[in-house]
């Protein structure tokens, strides 16, 4: 297979080269594609995370950020008061 770079990309992968960090331009343009498919999977596993979330949610119900709010709130109203209370120092 044989690729065009940009004159940029071209020159970036040259000063890798002479900077030892790859022993030639396929060493680095192999890194860089490795680099690349690793995040495409990364990405589409988290958009099928996301997909499963949302039809958790459309079929289980969601929390509104306000009811999520309120329930954190009453939890940390419970730890406080647990810790105020005599029997917490025990």
């Amino acid at each position: 297979m044989k690729i065009e770079l940009s004159s940029d990309i071209e020159g970036f992968v040259q000063e890798l080269v002479a900077a030892g960090r790859f022993a030639d331009a396929d060493e680095a343009v192999n890194y860089g594609l490795s680099l690349l498919r690793d995040q495409q999977a990364q990405k589409d596993a988290f958009m099928a995370m996301l997909k499963e979330a949302e039809a958790e949610a459309e079929r289980d119900g969601y929390f509104t950020i306000e009811e999520v709010t309120a329930e954190i709130d009453e939890m940390l109203d419970a730890l406080e008061a647990e810790k105020r209370s005599p029997t917490a120092a025990e």
